[in-house]
């Protein structure tokens, strides 16, 4: 984290007051607390502004959270201005300075342009302040930078340059009206810096402070304020994603940015970033959460057993995404998971238009035999007709093209006798019978896919019809697989009894593959605690999450919950369920490991019913339950209480049927079923044609 419990980011661009509506160019504030992201706070005047960061001083003073506040203008003029105003170079005299004579109002009402005016009257020729509404008001104001020198000192700050942020603090009217927002803003700074804890960076000592004003500017995280979709306001964009950058940098880091100044600083201010453009718009891109706590695991005291359910809640609850957000285009999206909401940048259809291939015309047709005059010329999908088709009477038409005026109603090309100058049909015909409304599909600004789906091939058609062409996408959740066991070998290297093949790993993989994750296979380890050290480090810095098999109970050679055990962060559950009794979870530098029995069927059962739902969450899909069908049973089984089983199965013939063996070691069964057949915690007894719960692979996203 950053040293800082609250971060603040102010966007000051308001003129007069602003609607109820949330809009752009009013004043935004982008709040990062503790490091979770909250709600833009929209303001429609300074006044409201000010009113509002003064309170949050005070609130996040009492409940003992440090707060930077941070202001997207100037908090200094370039070396020498302080001076020929107030005849001392400290800025915070100027604040005052300023403070003392600028007036403004609820509705935005101000005198920026009369202060100006002074301080202008203050230098040698015109200016420094320029540009105005009128050219015959405030003749003390160039209306245009024309003939304008800035002595003593220069139009720009050192650090503008360092920033390479073109504005200048002189500039009071047209785009970007940075001189007005520091006449507007030093005030409102003036009045904040005297309530009680706070200081300004880099003007005062900070670093003990409970509340620092410091300068920001926007520009600095432009590619990560692009590729946020244009129907969210630019400037609630840019503090949420300042906010979260800023939150999101480590302390040292921080404290670097704020401590390893010029000297012009002293008296210009100094922009909170500048010369680390790329660092802070990696960190505003990256939007992912958190890292898991050690105890996300934990199971409430006592708990030993833990059923299926309970598990599941459980993690349920405990885990949230940790993948970042990235843009691409839709035609790189499938099989990735939203980030946002999307709505339809356009209609569909765009427009009214035929459904089908015939002849046009307006109004119903009425009961009995119906002759019109042909007009010339026809619409054809992608060619449409110019001018409007006169009353009563007939066009060629053909499907997708879009309806003239005059035509809201087509007669099909199967119904109607054509002649050269007319056509001949029967009615009756509603109107607008074989047309499509525009919109009748979705309309403009509709809400279409929300945060966490995974996109389809049909999503993307969706999208690319309503005219989205960039979408944000969760980053590809990353998982390791490690095998671990002396007895373990790849297909050709051995064939002694005593030696197995590795069934789990390329299951595993597979697995992480089809449900649009990126598989990194850390190959076996035998049974060697320092050996499996080694690769768990390896694996978490190549991967968000990780998946063992085998050794997750708790015998001599079941190391990985040994390991786990010895950081402090294992958590062993003994899951009541057949197969895959021993589940081991736990944080391993930070990143989840999930470890599975290592008998193949228990592995595979372990992975659909607990590791799926658990990584799509943390890929940022949200939790995910399989879809099961109750079908009648075409086996019996007993089936004692306490424990939920699950059986390979199959449907043939409409009945489920099961595999021969219940062995967790039979892996054809695996091959050999469709699905599982689920059967409750209580004690049963399954006959034919008794209702059973069948979860087909397609249930897990193996369809």
């Amino acid at each position: 984290m950053s040293g800082f419990d609250t971060i603040l980011v102010a966007d000051w661009s308001a003129g007069r007051a602003g609607p109820r509506r949330p809009s752009k160019d009013s004043i935004w504030l982008g709040l990062n607390r503790e490091g979770r992201e909250e709600e833009p706070i929209y303001c429609r005047s300074r006044i409201e502004a000010e009113a509002r960061i003064a309170d949050l001083i005070a609130t996040e003073q009492a409940a003992g959270r440090r707060l930077l506040a941070t202001f997207d203008f100037p908090f200094g003029y370039p070396k020498g201005f302080a001076r020929i105003v107030t005849g001392a170079d400290d800025p915070l005299t100027l604040w005052d300075w300023l403070e003392a004579r600028i007036e403004d109002s609820e509705t935005g009402e101000n005198n920026r342009f009369d202060v100006a005016s002074a301080m202008n009257r203050l230098f040698d020729g015109p200016g420094p302040f320029w540009g105005k509404p009128d050219r015959d008001l405030w003749p003390d104001v160039p209306y245009r930078k024309e003939g304008i020198t800035f002595y003593p000192g220069a139009e720009r700050r050192t650090c503008d340059h360092a920033a390479k942020a073109a504005s200048s603090c002189f500039q009071l009217f047209y785009n970007p009206t940075v001189g007005s927002q520091v006449l507007m803003g030093l005030p409102v700074l003036s009045r904040l810096r005297r309530l009680p804890g706070v200081a300004v960076w880099p003007f005062e000592p900070w670093a003990d402070a409970p509340v620092v004003l410091a300068e920001v500017w926007p520009g600095l995280i432009e590619p990560a304020v692009k590729a946020v979709p244009k129907d969210e306001i630019r400037d609630r964009v840019q503090v949420r994603l300042l906010a979260q950058a800023l939150a999101r940098l480590p302390e040292g880091e921080l404290h670097a940015m704020m401590t390893n100044l010029p000297p012009e600083a002293a008296e210009e201010a100094w922009i909170l970033g500048a010369g680390h453009r790329e660092r802070l718009t990696e960190l505003a891109r990256d939007l992912a959460p958190p890292p898991l706590r050690n105890d996300c695991f934990a199971l409430p005291p006592g708990v030993d057993w833990t059923p299926v359910d309970a598990a599941l809640a459980t993690l349920r609850a405990r885990l949230v995404p940790v993948t970042g957000v990235e843009e691409a285009d839709v035609t790189e999206a499938s099989g990735r998971i939203l980030a946002g909401p999307v709505t339809a940048r356009r209609a569909n259809p765009p427009a009214a238009n035929s459904a089908v291939d015939g002849y046009g015309f307006a109004g119903p047709a009425p009961e009995g035999a119906v002759e019109m005059p042909l007009a010339p010329g026809r619409a054809a999908a992608g060619a449409p007709f110019n001018g409007a088709l006169p009353q009563g009477h007939a066009l060629r038409i053909l499907t997708g093209a879009i309806l003239p005026d005059g035509v809201d109603t087509v007669v099909l090309d199967e119904d109607v006798t054509a002649a050269s100058d007319r056509i001949a049909f029967r009615g009756p015909l509603k109107r607008g019978a074989n047309t499509r409304k525009a919109g009748e599909d979705v309309a403009e600004g509709a809400p279409v896919l929300e945060a966490g789906r995974s996109l389809t091939p049909a999503d993307l058609a969706l999208l690319t019809a309503l005219g989205v062409a960039r979408v944000e996408l969760r980053a590809r959740l990353r998982v390791a697989v490690v095998s671990t066991g002396d007895e373990l070998a790849e297909p050709g290297e051995s064939d002694a009894p005593h030696r197995i093949y590795d069934a789990n790993r390329p299951m595993l993989l597979s697995l992480i593959d089809r449900w649009g994750m990126t598989p990194v296979d850390m190959g076996r380890v035998a049974d060697d605690r320092d050996a499996l050290r080694d690769r768990l480090d390896a694996a978490a810095t190549q991967a968000d999450a990780v998946l063992t098999s085998g050794g997750a109970s708790a015998g001599d050679e079941d190391h990985v919950s040994a390991l786990l055990r010895d950081s402090g962060a294992l958590n062993q559950w003994r899951i009541a369920m057949k197969p895959g009794r021993p589940l081991a979870l736990g944080l391993w530098s930070g990143r989840p490991v999930f470890g599975l029995p290592g008998n193949p069927v228990a592995a595979l059962v372990c992975a659909l019913i607990f590791a799926r739902p658990a990584l799509l969450t943390l890929a940022g899909a949200g939790w995910a339950e399989p879809q099961g069908f109750d079908v009648p049973a075409g086996f019996e089984k007993r089936k004692k209480p306490g424990r939920r089983e699950y059986l390979r199965a199959r449907i043939r013939e409409g009945r489920a049927e099961v595999f021969a063996s219940e062995g967790s070691g039979r892996i054809s069964g695996l091959s050999w079923a469709e699905g599982l057949v689920e059967l409750g915690d209580g004690a049963a007894h399954i006959r034919p044609g008794d209702s059973v719960r069948f979860l087909p692979w397609g249930a897990f996203g193996l369809g």
